[in-house]
C-alpha cells in the first residue's frame, strides 16, 4: 500500500470580494498601494464579470479532481491549494501541510509554461515557506507538451470549430498572459514553450490557420511581449475575416483574464467590428484536464514518495 503524499497546487489568486480588490492589487505591487483610479478600474472589471472571479473555487475543484484521479491510479494523495496574491496564500497551504504531517510536497503551478517571472516565482515562494517547517518541496517546472494537456486543449478547439461556419478553416488565435519583454534578455523559455504548445494543439485539432497573441499586459511603464490580442483582432478584421476562435492556451481556468479580457473586452471590440469571436471553453476541473494534471504529478513524484 502506497503511503499518502502531498501535492501543492498553486495559482495566481483573485480578490474574494470587491472590497478586497485594493488589498489584492497592493499585494501584486509588492506592498505599494496603487493609485485610486487604477483600483477603481480593476474593481469595474470584476463588476463586469459578476463581482468576483471563480478562480479559487475552480482551483479547489481541480485539486479535488486530481486527488480522485490519483486515487484511481492507486496513488493516495492529499492536495493543498495555495495562491500567490490572495488567501489562501502559498505559505498558508505549506503550513497546513506541515501541520498534517507532510514532510515532502510536490509543487505544481497551474500554468503549463515556464517563466522565471511566473512558475519560477511560485517555486521560490513555496521553497521559502517550506524551510521553517522542515518541509522539502520539489516543483514541476513545465508541462506544456503533456499529451493530456494537448488533447484537452484540442478538444476545446474542436468544440469551437463546430460552432464556426468555416469549421476547421476557421482562424484560431491562441493566447497567453503577456510578460515584460525583458524576459527575452534571460533566454526565458516562455515564448518558445507557448509556440510548441500552439503548434501541437493546432495539429491535433486539424487547425489550418492559426496565430498567436499575448493578452492582459499591465501598465507598468515598460515594454511587454506582443502582439496584443486586441491588435490582432483589429488586424484579422482588416484582412477580411468574419469569424475567429480564441483559445487561451496559457490559462487553465476561468478567471478575470478570460472572463473579462477575452469575453468582454476582446469580444466587445470584435462585435463593434462585425467580427464573430468564439472563445474556446476553459479546461477548469473537467475530467480530461484533471486526469492530465494527475499524470504530470505521477511522473514527477520525488524519489521515495511512494515508499
Amino acid at each position: 500500500m502506497s503511503r499518502l503524499f502531498g501535492v501543492l497546487l498553486m495559482a495566481y489568486g483573485s480578490p474574494a470580494t470587491l472590497h478586497d480588490v485594493e488589498a489584492y492589487y497592493t499585494h501584486i505591487r509588492g506592498g505599494r498601494v496603487p493609485p485610486a483610479e487604477r483600483v477603481a478600474e480593476l474593481r469595474a472589471r470584476y463588476e463586469r464579470i459578476g463581482g468576483r472571479s471563480p478562480l479559487l473555487e475552480i482551483t479547489q475543484r481541480q485539486a479535488a479532481g486530481v486527488v480522485r484521479a490519483l486515487a484511481q491510479a492507486g496513488l493516495p494523495a492529499r492536495a493543498y491549494v495555495g495562491m500567490k496574491h490572495a488567501p489562501p496564500f502559498i505559505a498558508e497551504a505549506v503550513a497546513e501541510a506541515a501541520r498534517e504531517g507532510m514532510r515532502t510536497l510536490l509543487g505544481l503551478a497551474l500554468a503549463p509554461h515556464y517563466s522565471r517571472m511566473s512558475v519560477g516565482a511560485y517555486r521560490a515562494e513555496a521553497e521559502e515557506a517550506a524551510g521553517p517547517h522542515g518541509v522539502t518541496v520539489s516543483c514541476v517546472e513545465s508541462w506544456h507538451l503533456h499529451p493530456g494537456l494537448i488533447s484537452a486543449l484540442a478538444s476545446r478547439v474542436g468544440e469551437a470549430q463546430r460552432e464556426c461556419a468555416g469549421g476547421t478553416d476557421a482562424l484560431v488565435v491562441f493566447t497567453a498572459h503577456s510578460l515584460p519583454a525583458r524576459i527575452l534578455e534571460w533566454n526565458d523559455p516562455y515564448p518558445e514553450q507557448l509556440r510548441q504548445t500552439c503548434a501541437q494543439v493546432a495539429a491535433a485539432a486539424g487547425v489550418r490557420r492559426w496565430q498567436f497573441a499575448y493578452q492582459s499586459a499591465s501598465a507598468t511603464g515598460e515594454p511587454w511581449l506582443g502582439p496584443d490580442l486586441l491588435d490582432v483582432v483589429r488586424a484579422i478584421h482588416r484582412e477580411g475575416h468574419t469569424e475567429c476562435i480564441v483559445c487561451p492556451v496559457g490559462f487553465v481556468a476561468d478567471h478575470l483574464e478570460v472572463l473579462y479580457d477575452i469575453d468582454v473586452e476582446a469580444k466587445d471590440l470584435a462585435d463593434a467590428l462585425g467580427l464573430r469571436l468564439i472563445r474556446a471553453r476553459s479546461l477548469n476541473d473537467d475530467f480530461d484536464f484533471v486526469s492530465a494534471v494527475a499524470d504530470v504529478i505521477r511522473t514527477h513524484l520525488p524519489e521515495g514518495a511512494l515508499a
